[in-house]
């Protein structure tokens, strides 16, 4: 998968013209060293410091999935917590897998059905999860729409395709989670270290999940020692 490029164009120069090269084109800025050229090179870097997508040729008939894909993902990168941004980066990687070198706009509902059935068969994640990552897929591309990369069309046809029913061949649910008995708790706090013993307790009677719980410590500035 293509990754951006974080830093901006470099301001070149051509004969006697300012260019910046973009997407394998040479974008002319006026004249090398003048006021114009200037601004004009100014305006690309701040359209590359609010959004990346400037870098892929914005309204092209070529935008591949892949250089969505990775403009998705360095947005999301800087959106979400590692957690999500790992949920899309592990869904966006079946697509790309199969369909990342074609134009992102011949991405079909039988094509995503087929990255679908690829979560499926790869036994990896319950029916529930594989409904999420396929929603998560979809998401991406609509922000493609939203930044010009992806043809409104496409995403509303994607969004025709239904969740998996329970009882889909092929998937199976996740066990639910049972809670540990209150005596089993207290019996085994004395033997936790400090640290984990609050997260423990704080759990108890919050609700939070573990991942929940290490996060909101992490915000407060004091990350945990889980080896003590």
């Amino acid at each position: 998968m293509p990754k951006l490029l974080n830093r901006p164009p470099k301001y070149s120069k051509l004969k006697k013209y300012a260019v910046v090269y973009l997407n394998g084109k040479t974008v002319y800025l006026g004249l090398y060293g003048s006021p114009e050229s200037r601004k004009e090179y100014a305006r690309i870097v701040a359209e590359k410091q609010s959004n990346p997508i400037f870098f892929l040729a914005v309204g092209e008939k070529d935008v591949t999935l892949d250089e969505l894909g990775a403009a998705y993902l360095e947005y999301a990168e800087k959106q979400f917590d590692k957690s999500h941004y790992e949920n899309y980066r592990m869904a966006l990687g079946f697509a790309l897998n199969l369909y990342g070198h074609q134009p992102v706009n011949e991405f079909s509902p039988l094509k995503l059905k087929t990255v679908r059935d690829e979560m499926v068969r790869s036994r990896r994640f319950c029916r529930a999860v594989v409904n999420r990552y396929v929603s998560r897929i979809i998401t991406a591309l609509s922000w493609g729409v939203e930044n010009e990369l992806v043809e409104s069309r496409t995403v509303h046809r994607l969004r025709e395709v239904k969740a998996l029913p329970k009882g889909t061949p092929g998937t199976f649910e996740r066990k639910k989670c049972r809670a540990v008995p209150d005596d089993v708790v207290r019996r085994t706090l004395p033997f936790l270290p400090p640290t984990v013993a609050a997260m423990v307790q704080i759990q108890r009677l919050t609700g939070l999940r573990p991942s929940e719980n290490l996060r909101s410590t992490t915000l407060s500035g004091r990350t945990p020692d889980l080896t003590k």
